[in-house]
């Protein structure tokens, strides 16, 4: 069975319009992220502070920083 492309961020809780701005930034998984800036992120349609807030506390879990 083949996952969604939002799962992960589903799994995080993320909102909607975030995951859907985070799949059409061709972002899947949390890993991802290394791939982008923190602007870039802001800057992404439907990304909003909650959202961010949420992926940097994953973010610094997994210790991952942004590029």
């Amino acid at each position: 069975m083949q996952q969604e492309p939002d799962s992960e961020w589903a799994r995080i809780g993320l909102s909607g319009p975030a995951r859907k701005a985070l799949v059409e930034a061709k972002l899947f998984r949390v890993s991802d992220l290394r791939k982008i800036s923190l602007d870039e992120l802001r800057n992404l349609s439907g990304m909003g502070k909650s959202s961010i807030a949420r992926i940097r506390v994953i973010m610094d879990a997994k210790k991952i920083r942004f590029r």
